[in-house]
């Protein structure tokens, strides 16, 4: 792994780390935020907002673009808590530890380990939420990637069997704002996929019990595969999703959510997302493209995940 100390559209302090197969740039002035991630010289499969590059300080929360760690359940003004300071990095070996200053108002310490693994396009993703206030806390690690325009999203519907198929083995959320007739879904037979339109604003989100632990986005000729640990007893925020996606006119969030857990002072709760970036993938549009194209990689990406 090479890691380097880069600016970044208006940042001075960013860090680069790559190998020959993918590259990724974590803030450091801010967040912290992975605010690029592509194959070497490729381009940039997150998000960036023009308007808010090289911004730092202020109370105000932005969203910047890139891969954040927020906590669950969503709330305001506590999930929107400004990330706007310098954020510390610590590089042990071939990880890197980002840690922001405490979120004092609400106890809660965040932090982001990512480890670059081998010569393969693969990272660890550990999302690390600590209680530094002195009462307990019940919080899920989110992890939220903001997706570049007009891409698709993938999300495998759970499949298992019930006793005599008599009981639900599935949960769809679905948020005040979604209309099921919106024609960016596509509620299929084994996957449900959400397309990022540029011409049509209207917010749509919806969240799923992803029991077979990945999603993916895929855009260009690029595939991005999260995977994740998925817990068929644990109580899970929004009715019970591990997985989640929201698309607007600008962008489209790609989120994994953990278990709710209670957090003692002192504690700390984790989770973790493997993330694989394959190139030359052909174009993802019907689930017949995700069962050809998207499933054989997901596939590969959980047999290489270690949980």
């Amino acid at each position: 792994m090479k890691t380097q100390k880069v600016s970044y559209r208006g940042w001075q302090n960013a860090l680069r780390l790559a190998n020959s197969r993918v590259e990724l740039i974590v803030t450091l002035d801010v967040g912290p935020r992975v605010i690029f991630l592509s194959t070497p010289g490729g381009e940039n499969i997150f998000a960036n907002f023009e308007e808010q590059m090289g911004l730092t300080g202020g109370d105000e929360w932005r969203i910047y673009g890139g891969h954040r760690l927020w906590h669950s359940p969503e709330a305001k003004p506590r999930s929107y808590y400004p990330d706007n300071a310098p954020v510390d990095a610590q590089i042990e070996g071939d990880t890197v530890r980002l840690i922001p200053p405490a979120e004092t108002p609400y106890g809660i310490q965040k932090e982001i380990d990512i480890t670059l693994l081998g010569d393969e396009p693969h990272l660890e993703v550990r999302h690390i939420l600590e209680n530094t206030g002195p009462w307990p806390i019940e919080v899920a690690p989110w992890a939220i990637s903001v997706m570049n325009v007009g891409g698709v999203a993938i999300i495998p519907q759970p499949s298992w069997s019930t006793p005599g198929d008599l009981l639900a083995n599935r949960m769809v959320a679905l948020w005040p704002y979604s209309d099921m007739a919106d024609p960016r879904v596509h509620w299929g037979s084994r996957y449900i996929m959400l397309r990022q339109d540029p011409g049509r604003e209207p917010p749509f989100k919806f969240g799923l019990n992803a029991a077979d632990g990945w999603a993916a986005y895929a855009r260009s000729n690029m595939l991005f595969v999260k995977t994740f640990e998925y817990e068929p007893d644990a109580v899970y925020p929004d009715y019970g999703c591990s997985a989640e996606s929201y698309v607007c006119g600008r962008f489209l969030e790609l989120e994994t959510v953990a278990p709710l857990t209670w957090l003692e002072p002192g504690e700390t709760v984790e989770h973790t997302e493997n993330w694989f970036l394959f190139s030359e993938v052909g174009p993802v549009a019907t689930e017949q493209d995700a069962d050809q194209l998207v499933l054989p990689l997901a596939q590969q990406a959980l047999d290489q995940s270690a949980f």
